[in-house]
């Protein structure tokens, strides 16, 4: 372990045996580093490092803070993860979202109200009438979200978010002909919609899976999951 990453696990533990709160400051910068035994170029990095995570936030001119520590705000940085991953990394991102999403619709199912299910139909007859390939993947990722917002877990509904990023959508479009995968897309959104409909959780949940296991399929077979 490098000395960077003891210190992490240093401000980390004193974080999760309550020495410091959320939201709480950090001692100055000299005598925290005393009281961890570390030097100010590693405490440094440290809180370089925790701050990308989103575990520390520094106000400058005020000093260093517990990040509210929110799970929603802690797996935002997981979306840039699944943009930039390739490979058997991408993958296994998939093969979590394929776990989670028809489960997450299944839920929505019986939860869902009529308002939701309006709003749901307009972004589909939007998506019908999108005139370019970046419009449809925008209302893709618009019809996922809402479905899972249905839900009421925001925690659920922002890992679904960073695991379904509008990069993904991007290459499936790209990753083969853009009028197949629409085409095929528009389907499947449908077949999701009248499950929803029709209130039935088991159909939701499959509807969702098929159409996980196509976009998976997709990027595989049109390049978009590359070594």
């Amino acid at each position: 372990m490098s000395v960077t990453d003891r210190a992490i696990e240093k401000i980390k533990e004193m974080i999760v045996t309550g020495r410091l709160s959320p939201g709480a400051r950090l001692p100055k910068e000299e005598v925290l580093a005393e009281q961890l035994g570390l030097s100010r170029n590693s405490l440094r990095e440290a809180v370089r490092a925790m701050t990308a995570m989103r575990i520390l936030v520094v106000r400058h001119g005020d000093g260093t803070y517990v990040s509210s520590l929110e799970p929603q705000l802690l797996l935002e940085t997981l979306s840039f993860a699944s943009d930039v991953s390739r490979g058997e990394a991408a993958r296994h991102l998939l093969q979590v979202r394929r776990m989670l999403e028809p489960r997450a619709t299944a839920m929505a199912a019986a939860l869902i109200g009529d308002e939701r299910l309006r709003e749901l139909r307009e972004v589909l007859e939007r998506c019908a009438r999108a005139e370019s390939a970046e419009e449809f993947v925008s209302l893709d990722s618009e019809f996922h979200h809402m479905i899972v917002e249905t839900v009421g877990n925001p925690v659920l509904s922002v890992l679904l978010r960073a695991l379904s990023t509008r990069t993904h959508h991007v290459r499936v479009v790209r990753g083969r002909d853009a009028a197949a995968a629409l085409e095929a897309a528009h389907r499947e959104h449908e077949s999701i919609l009248r499950a929803l409909e029709a209130r039935d959780p088991h159909l939701a949940e499959a509807a969702a899976a098929v159409h996980v296991a196509a976009v998976e399929r997709w990027l595989e077979a049109g390049g978009g999951l590359p070594d």
